[in-house]
C-alpha cells in the first residue's frame, strides 16, 4: 500500500516511523517546505506544494497511492480542502489525523475567539505586552495594533507586516513550562494570544500562564471537512492496516 502522508506535525512524523519498513507499507512524507530546515520525519520525503488540486491529483496517480493521511496542522484549512478533493478525484480513501483541542482547566483564564481579527480587536482591553504565538499566517492581521508591543516566536525570521512594536525570537519547540515561565517572566508579558492547536508539545505556555495569571486569547480552528477522522497514530495505523486487509 503506498501511503501519502501530508506532514509537518508531530504525529505526522510519528506515523511514518511507524509504518516505515513494516511489510506491506510505502510511506511518502510530503512537507509543505515553509521551514528552512524541518523536521524530518523516517522515510521517503517530498519537500514543497503541489500546486493545488491539479497538482495534488496528478502526483497521486504518478505515484500510485492508494490512501491519504493527512496529519497536517489543525489550521492548514487549505491544504486540508485541496487533500480531501484530490482524493476524491483519484478515489483513493483518505483520513484525517487531528490531535484533540486544548480543554480549559482550573485557573485558566481563557478567551475564545473564532479568528485572528476577533482576537486583536480584544487585545487592547487585556494588555499592552502581548506574546503572539500563532505562527507567520496570521501576524499581519495585528501589524495595525501600534500600541502595542508584541514578542512573537517562530522557527525562522516571520515576513512583514509586522506589528511596529515587537521583539522576534528565534525557536523550535517543544518547550518546557520553566522555560516558558521564565520568557513570560523576562518579557513583562500580560496577555497570551495563540491558536487550539492542541497536543502536548506546544501546552508548556499555557500552563506558565495558568501558573502566573494571565489571560489567553485562544483562537478557533477552522471547521474540518466531513472525512474519517482520528485522533492518534495507532488509530491511523490500524485504519491503514483495516484498508490493506480489505
Amino acid at each position: 500500500m503506498n501511503v501519502l502522508v501530508l506532514g509537518g506535525t508531530g504525529e505526522a512524523r510519528r506515523l511514518a516511523a511507524a509504518l516505515d519498513g513494516r511489510p506491506g507499507f510505502a510511506v511518502t512524507s510530503s512537507l509543505a517546505g515553509r521551514v528552512a530546515v524541518p523536521a524530518l520525519p523516517e522515510g521517503e520525503v517530498r519537500i514543497g506544494g503541489f500546486g493545488g488540486v491539479d497538482g495534488l491529483v496528478a502526483w497521486m496517480r504518478g505515484s500510485r497511492t492508494d490512501a491519504v493521511v493527512d496529519a497536517t496542522h489543525p489550521f492548514a484549512a487549505r491544504m486540508t480542502a485541496n487533500a480531501v478533493a484530490a482524493a476524491e478525484a483519484v478515489g483513493v480513501p483518505l483520513l484525517l489525523l487531528r490531535r484533540p483541542g486544548w480543554q480549559e482547566g482550573p485557573g485558566d483564564r481563557w478567551h475564545r475567539v473564532p479568528d485572528a481579527p476577533a482576537a486583536a480587536a480584544l487585545l487592547p482591553a487585556l494588555g499592552e505586552r502581548v506574546f503572539l504565538a500563532i505562527g507567520r499566517g496570521d501576524l499581519p492581521v495585528f501589524a495595525r495594533l501600534a500600541e502595542l508591543w508584541f514578542l512573537l516566536r517562530a522557527v525562522d525570521p516571520p515576513p512583514p507586516p509586522l506589528p511596529p512594536r515587537h521583539h522576534a525570537v528565534l525557536a523550535r519547540g517543544p518547550f518546557t513550562a520553566d522555560a516558558e515561565r521564565a520568557l513570560l517572566r523576562e518579557h513583562r508579558i500580560d496577555v497570551l494570544v495563540t491558536r487550539d492547536s492542541g497536543g502536548e508539545m506546544t501546552a508548556a505556555k499555557l500552563v506558565a500562564a495558568r501558573e502566573l495569571g494571565l489571560p489567553v486569547v485562544l483562537m478557533a480552528r477552522p471547521e474540518a471537512p466531513p472525512a474519517p477522522t482520528v485522533a492518534t497514530v495507532a488509530e491511523a495505523v490500524h485504519w491503514l492496516e483495516s484498508r490493506q486487509l480489505g
